[in-house]
């Protein structure tokens, strides 16, 4: 059992509360998972700069700084607790190499739009530690786990990204992941941890090489076996999945200003105007998307 929350923003009114909207969602999401707690915020790219999320683990910041000086060049370091946001015109091609190469950090997301958080604890701790209150954004997805399959730690916990400015939480498991964790690494994924959601991220990557986020996602009904409810996000917005079994509960609320899901209404409750909003379960097999 785990808890998924998101945000998409219709409307820019909202856009400097998106941090403390969304971290009410997942502390309400805590009794779900209590074991660990991450978040992706999404924002509009004005300067074409990549950001590259990296969580530091056992490394300290200033020898981090003064290693990847020698190595990358890069306009600015922002540090946040434990991770490090990097900012570098230069193209991921040339950058995660030198990142996956650097031992005792871990490299969780990257992209244009995207900064992701994510660390073990219970998930009221994490949005202190990360100062989620403060954010600001266009969008936003978040999970709490409760550790089943793998072990409680950083690389472990959601979000998981693993393609430029893609995200995806995950409640539920998937069954045939071993098996197409290995079909993927033939065709060139790489994978940092024995999480079956990464197996799906992967997928998603993968796939989006061909299709976009509606239709990958909906030949992921016959491609990935098990129970579970994504939400899956990209640089324009995020779209929503539960499998045609649906045993994976989530509910969606929407307003004229935005669209909010969570694994529980009461993650929800607090939000604008959502006595107002369209109220409603996403059906099983069915992708529901939004985005600019």
């Amino acid at each position: 059992m785990c808890g998924i929350v998101g945000i998409y923003l219709k409307s820019k009114k909202f856009e400097k509360s998106l941090g403390r909207m969304l971290s009410k969602m997942l502390i309400s999401m805590e009794s779900r998972g209590p074991d660990s707690a991450g978040f992706a915020i999404y924002n509009k790219n004005k300067n074409k700069i990549y950001k590259y999320s990296i969580c530091l683990n056992e490394v300290s910041f200033e020898k981090f700084r003064k290693e990847i000086k020698k190595k990358i060049i890069f306009t600015k370091l922002d540090k946040n607790s434990d991770h490090i946001i990097l900012k570098s015109t230069e193209k991921p091609s040339k950058i995660i190499p030198i990142l996956e190469s650097f031992k005792g950090i871990s490299l969780v997301g990257y992209g244009k739009s995207i900064e992701i958080f994510k660390q073990v604890g219970k998930p009221s701790n994490v949005v202190k530690k990360f100062d989620l209150d403060n954010f600001s954004g266009t969008h936003a997805i978040g999970h709490t786990r409760m550790a089943t399959e793998s072990a409680i730690t950083t690389d472990g916990s959601h979000p998981y990204s693993t393609g430029e400015d893609e995200c995806l939480v995950h409640n539920g498991s998937l069954s045939n992941h071993n098996n197409l964790r290995r079909k993927l690494k033939k065709n060139g994924s790489k994978f940092n941890s024995d999480n079956d959601t990464e197996v799906a991220a992967g997928y998603i990557s993968d796939s989006l090489k061909d299709r976009n986020l509606k239709q990958t996602l909906k030949k992921g009904l016959s491609d990935l076996g098990g129970f579970y409810t994504f939400i899956a996000g990209t640089h324009s917005g995020f779209a929503v999945l539960r499998d045609e079994i649906a045993c994976k509960p989530a509910v969606i609320a929407e307003t004229k200003d935005y669209v909010a899901i969570s694994s529980e209404f009461q993650a929800m409750a607090h939000l604008p105007n959502v006595n107002n909003a369209k109220i409603f379960e996403p059906e099983p097999g069915i992708v529901y998307s939004w985005g600019r």
